[in-house]
């Protein structure tokens, strides 16, 4: 029994998996919409989530603190690990839901795949 155990292992160690998800949420960010199995996406979308809203906040922060941007920027720098997608999530995905209060991504189902019949979705941003 899985009691107060959170998180999908997703059949990876915990490098793997540390990695898996910051390359999906990479995608997301720079092709925004992804085509993948359904419990990667599950796994993914929250932490995705919740860097957009790291990021909105980042941005309502640069009115009053400086400090307080440069901080949400350095967060996500951290967990994405690459300059180009954090400049991309600031700059052009987290203004466009500035009024939105949450639920940024969408699940698209796509049946199963061919070879394994493992459950394909659509992860995309909502426009």
């Amino acid at each position: 029994m899985r009691h107060k155990i959170s998180g999908k292992r997703l059949g990876r160690n915990t490098g793997g998996r540390r990695a898996l998800r910051r390359n999906l949420i990479k995608q997301l960010f720079e092709f925004e919409r992804i085509q993948t199995t359904r419990a990667k996406a599950e796994a993914v979308r929250g932490n995705a989530e919740k860097l957009i809203t790291l990021a909105k906040r980042g941005n309502a922060a640069a009115d009053d603190n400086a400090a307080k941007m440069v901080h949400a920027r350095r967060l996500a720098a951290a967990r994405l690990n690459d300059a180009g997608i954090v400049r991309k999530l600031f700059d052009d995905i987290a203004p466009r839901y500035s009024e939105r209060p949450g639920g940024y991504t969408r699940m698209i189902k796509l049946g199963p795949r061919e070879s394994d019949k493992a459950e394909m979705v659509l992860l995309e941003l909502v426009e």
